[in-house]
């Protein structure tokens, strides 16, 4: 059974950096194609990119393109998101996501494995 877990979250000024992690046990992960969704306060969950089980192919919202960067180490089972330049508009709780049915970042449905969340929060 596969599971993820996020860290790396926290607060932060507006302009600073944060790296989360997901961590996944079980199954095949290099064949998985993993996604990093948030939940701002009071809105529902939306996308925030995703990465090809590769590696080699990502695909960012508009919003966090620039600053934010999906990568992996399928070696390690762990899929990263390096947020850059953090906005207030950032706060969220942050999830990771694996796609079991898909290897590539192209998918946006699929999405079947989440890790419990971690918490960002960018102060003004």
């Amino acid at each position: 059974q596969v599971q993820l877990v996020e860290s790396g979250g926290g607060l932060v000024q507006t302009g600073g950096s944060l790296r989360l992690s997901c961590a996944a046990s079980g199954g095949t992960f290099s064949t998985y194609a993993m996604g990093w969704f948030r939940q701002p306060p009071g809105k529902d969950r939306e996308s925030v990119g995703r990465i090809s089980g590769s590696g080699t192919s990502t695909y960012y919202v508009d919003s966090v393109k620039g600053r934010f960067t999906i990568s992996r180490d399928n070696a390690k089972n762990t899929v990263y998101l390096q947020m850059n330049n953090l906005k207030p508009e950032d706060t969220a709780v942050y999830y990771c996501a694996a796609n079991r049915y898909s290897s590539s970042d192209h998918s946006r449905i699929g999405y079947d494995i989440w890790g419990q969340g971690t918490q960002v929060t960018v102060s003004s």
